[in-house]
This record gives structure tokens, sequence and C-alpha cells, in this order.
């Protein structure tokens, strides 16, 4: 593939799935918290999200630390998941310190709604 992403490709369908990476760090005492709402968030996500690709979670050994892994079919499938978890997001978000990556290209309406964010973005390069 050329620089940048070529629609044309067989590889196409792919370029319009997104990749999140998400964070966190956990506030004292907050473990228990975070466990109880991402197990909330994943049943959200196994019975009303119909894009929702991946939705992984990691803990680092002593679960100080832990990585989400999400990939959405596109743009619309990463709103309609925000849409379905936003009654969670604040005391998810009140568990811990959080940072996040956004890798794809995301839609106009997507990436409105990432503005102001803390979500960092990062558009391809090249793929195979």
């Amino acid at each position: 593939m050329t620089e940048g992403t070529d629609r044309r490709s067989p590889g196409a369908a792919a370029v319009r799935e997104l990749q999140g990476v998400a964070r966190f760090t956990f506030h004292e005492g907050k473990l228990e918290e975070f466990k109880r709402l991402s197990a909330q968030c994943m049943e959200i996500v196994r019975t009303k999200d119909t894009g929702t690709l991946q939705y992984d979670i990691h803990f680092n050994d002593d679960q100080s630390e832990c990585i989400v892994l999400e990939r959405y079919r596109d743009s619309e499938a990463l709103i309609e998941h925000t849409a379905h978890v936003a009654d969670l997001m604040q005391a998810i978000l009140a568990t811990g310190s959080v940072s996040g990556e956004l890798l794809g290209e995301p839609s106009a309406e997507l990436r409105a709604k990432l503005d102001g964010s803390e979500v960092r973005l990062f558009t391809p390069f090249q793929s195979m």
C-alpha cells in the first residue's frame, strides 16, 4: 500500500475500522468499583452494541493498572457504543486516571464528538 490509505485496495474495509486503547491507573480502593462497572459495561457491549468487534480488559500483575482494547466496525459503531455506556462513564472515569488513543480515520461526526476530549487520535500512514 502507498502512503496514507488506498480505499480501493482489498483491505479497504479494514480502513473504516477504529481501534481504541484506554489506560487506567486506579485510585486507592477503587479497583473493585472499576471491576463492577466494567462488568456492566461488558454486558452492554455483548447485548446492545452491533458494531463492536473487540472489547478486552487486561490487568497488570498487581491490578493497579489496566488496558482496555477496543475495536469497532466504523465510526457509527463507536458512536453507538458511546451512547450505550454513557450512563456508566462518569463513574468509570472516577475510578482512576485515564488516557486513551484512537487509531483510524473517524468520520466528521465522530471527530466533532472527540473535539476537546483527552483522547489522542492517530490516523493511518501505512498498513497491509
